[in-house]
């Protein structure tokens, strides 16, 4: 894993999938914990309210692990 923190495009490529990730799991939380919540379980509508919480936070490192990596690159932002 650290290998992948000292090359700069592997950093950026990692930044990217964890905004990615973090926003289906935002999406899918709000689906399943709003839209869905009549037809699923409580455990999970728990699960799904979760996400909505874990979807955010993963945008967020993702963002500040993908902007260490375009610093490095010398990219703007």
């Amino acid at each position: 894993m650290i290998s992948v923190f000292q090359d700069a495009n592997q950093t950026h490529s990692l930044g990217n999938t964890l905004m990615t990730a973090g926003l289906l799991l935002l999406l899918l939380g709000v689906v399943g914990g709003y839209v869905l919540n009549n037809y699923l379980a409580l455990f999970a509508q728990v699960v799904a309210h979760l996400l909505v919480i874990a979807g955010p936070t993963l945008i967020k490192i993702g963002y500040v692990i993908r902007l260490n990596a375009r610093q490095r690159l010398h990219l703007s932002f």
